[in-house]
């Protein structure tokens, strides 16, 4: 039976991260009202830096923004579909980013937190909420994310009866933008492709020949990098926040085909003109993405690192374009864990030990930063459905967040579990009909299997959608 509004108590959610706000905001855009819980600054953490909710401690960017062939654009556009706060403002902060949807963190952190802070429905209260919730606070979201409360970790581990399982995520160096040297770099997009915010010429190119690339594996290599504790010592990595001296370690040309990777990309300041590219092509390239709307801060594009400090202005120095660099913010290492959710949660977030608790974000070990939201969003209309007497509706595993959900909830082994960015692997297969497949060869085919299962995830998406605004009306 549908509850009356003025009925219902509140939904209590502990942390204030973007999973957190997610979380927040869907709860109360459903009538229901929210107790918003974020320790910070009462007690700070290894990696935050401000008070702000949604702040985001690594990268800037919210990964591809393409709609029809990426599983993260397409997440992005079900959530838009789905009234996302954070989608909302990741698109109000947007900055140049190629085929990417990055922001201006402090703009998004600043426009979430007013947000959430005007909303009527929703309270913040400062301070740490340490070990299990109180037993009258029948319905919780814990999101404390990858930092979560040494007190309340303990506590969640006791209750699931599992061994904590955690990893480590590294931070990239940001940069002051007018102490690069434009003489050696150039501004291009890799294949100059367009995104939102764009141009084609969205990220700064520093190039590295053959001998300048195998100087800088070395000093890299030769770095004193930082130490852990020594119960952190088997932590594993995830691997996509791999720190770059540990990528560099599986090989010598490992990094030259990642983040150093020189394809698509034609430098200028080589190429004898727009006919005769293959002039201007590097042995490696260091790419810098802009970290803020002014423009006048970059970060290092997949250069996550644990070297100390003296080290990396060293090392990150010997890059063409960067010998004069001015850190606005060096790379670091902060500790990060989650739960073995296949085995401790249920389909709807709910622990199995103890049903008033929801988890959301990346303490349910999905990863990135719009998957973590995306799971905040589930988990707050879960909770708001809940609370309003409401039979729960969960999105189709053909959707980017129904097939997250399964992953998390059951789909992944629990035996191995580990974190997981969204991709059409988790998606369920679609075949081609012999009509589609007419003409097509290769990686055509795969990329028309994509389009036809984004197509069929914002369909989907709506199908879940519709139900539910009828709920919170």
């Amino acid at each position: 039976m549908t509850k009356n509004k003025e009925d219902i108590t509140p939904v209590h959610i502990i942390g204030g991260g973007l999973a957190g706000s997610e979380a927040a905001w869907q709860c109360a855009q459903m009538g229901v009202p929210v107790i918003l819980h974020e320790m910070r600054p009462i007690r700070k953490t290894e990696a935050h830096s401000t008070e702000g909710m949604a702040e985001l401690v690594c990268s800037n960017s919210f990964r591809s923004d393409d709609k029809d062939y990426n599983a993260v654009g397409v997440l992005h556009e079900e959530m838009r579909l789905c009234g996302s706060l954070i989608m909302r403002e990741g698109d109000k902060a947007a900055v140049p980013a190629g085929g990417a949807l990055a922001v201006d963190r402090e703009i998004f952190s600043q426009n979430v937190t007013k947000a959430l802070e005007e909303h009527p429905l929703i309270t913040i209260e400062r301070g740490e909420v340490a070990g299990l919730p109180p037993e009258e606070w029948d319905s919780v979201i814990i999101a404390t994310g990858p930092l979560t409360s040494p007190d309340l970790a303990k506590a969640i581990q006791e209750l699931g009866g599992e061994d904590e399982l955690a990893f480590f995520d590294a931070i990239a160096p940001i940069i002051h933008k007018d102490s690069i040297d434009f003489d050696t770099a150039w501004f291009q997009s890799r294949y100059d492709k367009e995104g939102p915010a764009g141009t084609g010429s969205d990220y700064i190119n520093c190039p590295m020949n053959k001998e300048q690339y195998e100087a800088f594996i070395a000093a890299l290599l030769s770095a004193e990098k930082t130490e852990f504790k020594q119960w952190e010592k088997d932590t594993p990595y995830f691997d996509g926040c791999m720190p770059i001296e540990v990528m560099a370690s599986r090989g010598i040309d490992t990094l030259r085909f990642g983040p150093m990777k020189p394809v698509g990309l034609t430098n200028p300041h080589i190429a004898g003109s727009d006919t005769d590219r293959t002039l201007g092509r590097c042995h490696a390239v260091v790419q810098l993405r802009q970290d803020n709307a002014l423009g006048t801060l970059y970060n290092m594009v997949g250069f996550q690192t644990k070297m100390k400090y003296a080290e990396q202005i060293d090392v990150f120095r010997t890059i063409p374009g960067l010998e004069n660099a001015e850190f606005a913010r060096l790379g670091g290492l902060h500790r990060n864990t989650f739960i073995n959710s296949p085995k401790l949660l249920n389909e709807t977030l709910q622990m199995k030990a103890q049903t008033r608790l929801r988890f959301a974000g990346q303490i349910t070990g999905c990863e990135g930063y719009i998957e973590s939201a995306s799971v905040g969003l589930m988990a707050g209309r879960f909770a708001a459905m809940e609370k309003r007497g409401h039979d729960i509706i969960t999105p189709r595993v053909t959707t980017a967040m129904g097939a997250l959900l399964a992953h998390i909830t059951g789909g992944g082994n629990a035996d191995t579990f580990q974190p997981m960015n969204i991709n059409f692997g988790l998606f369920p297969p679609l075949e081609l009909t012999p009509e589609q497949r007419k003409g097509l060869k290769g990686k055509e085919r795969g990329k028309a299997k994509k389009k036809l299962m984004a197509i069929r995830a914002r369909t989907d998406i709506l199908d879940w959608q519709t139900p539910l605004l009828k709920q919170a009306a």
